[in-house]
């Protein structure tokens, strides 16, 4: 059944011309930015990646990685990259060797357990890397299963994790529908991307959006319509990573392909 509500949405959607995905579209209900505008100290954080510019150098997972106190060579990290091959008989290759820390010079594809598959040129239809990162959700299931109240929401939308209150019990790394959290190596608390809240609220930018030589990444306040990372979820196709969950997460792709998962 087709509810007022749904209807006005729907052809919102078609009058304008966007071609974004409901859950992005809720962010721009027209009471909520009214209600918001004119107040300087209203932020909401989101994260823009553009998947066309991103060259799997793995630059922004170093810099995540020192700057985070995630250890180098630890197979965990706060931030990945993924190489996408998508074959001519329709099949999808995915490997994302350390996190993709160190590029992707080889050019087979990484099977685990030390294997490798090699993809001829001419069986290859089409390459690219998509970076991943905790999606800093509106409904986060995370916040919602920890027992312990040690991972909570900030007032501006940020995930955090309290190192000193984590239990180590792994709910909130069970109940992540992307599997961006870990335990950390060192502290065997539950870790990942905290859009690097430390820098951020201090008027900086990420350190993968500072690593990025290539524009790739990108951060901004969602609530701030002069914000360049708003005016183009506004107004260009985004889209968001399994929104069928309902999570309304707030990492917006660029350039995302129907093989991404």
């Amino acid at each position: 059944m087709i509810t007022r509500r749904s209807f006005c949405k729907k052809s919102l959607l078609m009058i304008g011309g966007l071609a974004l995905p409901l859950s992005a579209f809720e962010l721009f209900d027209p009471k909520r930015l009214l209600a918001e505008k004119g107040d300087g100290k209203k932020v909401r954080w989101v994260f823009l990646v553009d998947t066309e510019k991103c060259v799997g150098c793995g630059f922004c997972v170093k810099g995540c990685k020192t700057e985070n106190e995630i250890p180098y060579d630890a197979n965990v990290t706060r931030t990945w990259v993924e190489r996408y091959v998508v074959t001519k008989d329709g099949k999808t290759h995915i490997d994302s060797p350390k996190g993709g820390r160190d590029g992707f010079e080889n050019r087979a594809i990484d099977i685990g357990e030390g294997k490798f598959q090699e993809i001829k040129n001419e069986e290859i239809s089409k390459a690219f890397f998509v970076p991943k990162l905790c999606n800093q959700c509106d409904n986060p299931p995370c916040v919602q299963v920890c027992p312990v109240g040690a991972t909570y929401q900030t007032e501006d939308g940020v995930v955090l994790v309290d190192r000193k209150w984590c239990i180590g019990c792994g709910y909130c790394v069970m109940g992540c529908p992307y599997g961006v959290r870990f335990f950390h190596p060192v502290y065997h608390t539950a870790e990942k991307c905290n859009f690097c809240y430390h820098r951020i609220s201090q008027g900086m930018k990420t350190a993968c959006v500072e690593a990025c030589a290539f524009g790739a990444r990108r951060i901004g306040n969602i609530r701030d319509p002069e914000d360049p990372v708003t005016k183009i979820i506004t107004t260009e196709r985004v889209n968001v990573l399994k929104e069928e969950y309902g999570t309304t997460p707030q990492v917006f792709y660029l350039g995302l392909t129907k093989e991404v998962k």
